[in-house]
C-alpha cells in the first residue's frame, strides 16, 4: 500500500473537539423544538442577547453559522438557487440567501428538509437581529417574516465613528445606552415567554465566558512565535463556539485544551506548517466551500497566522466593581469593538476597518495580506482596499486580493488564485526587504 500523503498544514488534535460541539448545537435546537421549548433564529450579536437567551431558558440557532454549514458540506447552491426565485437579488449577502433558501424548502415541505445539513434549523418562537454592521441585518429577518409569523427584536449595537469613539465621555454614554437596551430587550422576552429570566444563571455564564475570551484570546496571542503554531484553517474550525456557546463549562475546557497544545508547540519550535516561509493574515471570511486550497498555499510554505479583528475575542476586560450583568455585557461588546483603536499613536488612527491589519501585521509579523473580498458582503468588503493602503503605508507589507464569496462557490477561481499567489511570492520578499532596510523587522 502506498504511504499517505503527509498533509502540509499540521492541523492541531485539539480542533477535533470542537465540530461535536457544533452538532450538539443544532440538534438540541431540534430536540426543543419536538418538545415544546422555545427556539431563536439568531444573528451574531458579539454576545449581547445569547447570555440573556440562555439564561431564559430559549435555545438559539444562528442562520449566519447555518450558511458556512451549508458551504462547507455542498447544499449551500440549491438553497440559493430557492432565494434567486423567490425573488431576492443575488448580489444579497450570501448567508441570508442559503437562509431564505432554506426557509422556503422548510415552508413548502412542511418540515425540516431530509437533505439539510446537520439536521437543520428548527422553526423559531421569534427572532433576534441586531445592528451591529451589516447590511442586510434589519431587512433579511423582516423578510423571513413573510415565511415564519414570528417576532423580531433588533438590538442595538451602537458604533462610532474612530473621531467620535476617542472623544470625551463616548464610551460611557455607550454603555449606558446599551444597559437600557438591553433591558427592554430582557422585558420584551419575559413577555413573550410569560416567565422571568434566571440572574443568578446568566452570571454564571457570563463568569464562564470571561475565562473562555481570555483563555482563547491567549491561544491566539501563542501564534505571534516564530514559526507560528496553529494555521487559520484551525482558527476557522474552533471559532464557532466563542461565538455562540461562550457560556459553557464544555466550551472552557475545550479552548483550554487547544491553548495548552499550541503552547507545546511553542515550547518544542513546532509550526502548522513544515519550514514556514511566509506568515501572512487573512482578512475578511474565508471561501468555506473551497478550504482545500489554503494546503495548496501551506505546501508553497504559506502560513496563516492571524486573521481579521471581527472573529476574534477583545483583549481581557476589567470588570471590577461591575455587578449589574447587563453592564458587563455591555462593555464585553463595546469593549471588542473599540479594542484595536486602544493605545495607537497619537496622529496613527486610521478608519476602525484598517487599524486591526496595522496592528496584526506588526505584532505577528507577517509578509503579506490576503484579502477575500466577498462578492455578497458589502460590510465586509467596503474597507479592504484602504485597509491595503494602511498597511503599506504604516507596515509596509504587501497585499494580495483574491475575489470570492462565503457561500457562493462559483465566483471563486480555485487556479487563477493560485496563479496569483505564486507572483505574489516575489512582492512579499521585496518588501521584506525594505522593512528589514528601513529598520521595521
Amino acid at each position: 500500500m502506498a504511504e499517505e500523503k503527509k498533509r502540509a498544514i499540521n492541523r492541531l488534535e485539539s480542533r477535533k473537539l470542537m465540530r461535536p460541539m457544533v452538532d450538539k448545537m443544532y440538534i438540541e435546537s431540534v430536540e426543543a423544538a419536538k418538545a415544546g421549548k422555545p427556539v431563536a433564529w439568531c444573528m451574531v450579536n458579539w454576545w449581547e442577547g445569547d447570555p440573556i437567551l440562555r439564561a431564559m431558558d430559549v435555545v438559539p440557532v444562528y442562520p449566519e453559522n447555518y450558511g458556512t454549514v451549508c458551504a462547507a458540506m455542498g447544499a449551500a447552491q440549491g438553497y440559493l438557487g430557492k432565494s434567486d426565485a423567490e425573488g431576492f437579488p443575488t448580489h444579497l449577502c450570501g448567508y441570508a440567501r442559503n437562509c431564505i433558501g432554506y426557509t422556503t424548502s422548510m415552508i413548502e415541505l412542511g418540515e425540516i428538509p431530509a437533505e439539510a445539513p446537520m439536521g437543520g434549523m428548527a422553526k423559531p418562537a421569534f427572532m433576534m437581529s441586531s445592528g451591529a454592521f451589516c447590511d442586510a441585518r434589519y431587512k433579511w429577518f423582516q423578510a423571513l417574516r413573510r415565511y415564519w409569523d414570528v417576532p423580531v427584536w433588533v438590538l442595538e449595537f451602537p458604533h462610532p465613528g474612530v473621531k467620535e469613539a476617542a472623544m470625551e465621555g463616548t464610551f460611557e454614554h455607550v454603555i449606558r445606552y446599551m444597559v437600557a437596551e438591553l433591558r427592554e430587550f430582557v422585558n420584551f422576552v419575559e413577555r413573550l415567554l410569560g416567565k422571568k429570566i434566571d440572574w443568578d444563571h446568566l452570571n454564571e455564564a457570563l463568569d464562564t465566558q470571561e475565562q473562555v475570551f481570555r483563555v482563547w484570546w491567549e491561544s491566539n496571542e501563542l501564534r505571534k512565535a516564530i514559526p507560528c503554531p496553529m494555521h487559520s484553517r484551525d482558527f476557522w474550525t474552533c471559532m464557532v463556539p466563542c461565538y455562540y456557546l461562550a457560556g459553557e463549562r464544555e466550551t472552557l475546557e475545550a479552548y483550554t485544551a487547544v491553548y495548552e497544545e499550541v503552547k507545546a508547540r511553542v515550547d518544542a519550535g513546532i509550526g502548522a506548517v513544515a519550514g514556514e516561509k511566509y506568515r501572512l493574515m487573512f482578512a475578511e471570511l474565508p471561501p468555506w466551500h473551497s478550504l482545500g486550497f489554503f494546503d495548496r498555499l501551506a505546501e508553497r510554505g504559506w502560513n496563516f497566522v492571524i486573521e481579521s479583528m471581527g472573529y476574534h475575542p477583545p483583549p481581557p476586560i476589567d470588570m471590577e466593581g461591575v455587578t449589574d450583568p447587563l453592564e458587563r455585557i455591555a462593555r464585553f461588546a463595546y469593549g471588542w469593538y473599540t479594542s484595536t483603536n486602544i493605545n495607537i499613536p497619537r496622529g496613527e488612527r486610521s478608519a476602525l476597518g484598517a487599524q486591526p491589519y496595522v496592528n496584526f501585521a506588526r505584532e505577528y509579523k507577517v509578509d503579506g495580506v490576503l484579502f477575500h473580498p466577498l462578492l455578497t458582503c458589502r460590510t465586509a468588503s467596503i474597507w479592504l482596499t484602504h485597509g491595503a493602503n494602511v498597511v503599506m503605508e504604516r507596515a509596509r507589507v504587501p497585499s494580495l486580493f483574491m475575489q470570492g464569496d462565503i457561500v457562493d462557490l462559483t465566483v471563486f477561481d480555485e487556479a487563477q488564485a493560485l496563479n496569483q499567489a505564486e507572483a505574489f511570492e516575489e512582492t512579499m520578499e521585496h518588501y521584506r526587504q525594505i522593512r528589514k532596510r528601513e529598520g521595521l523587522g
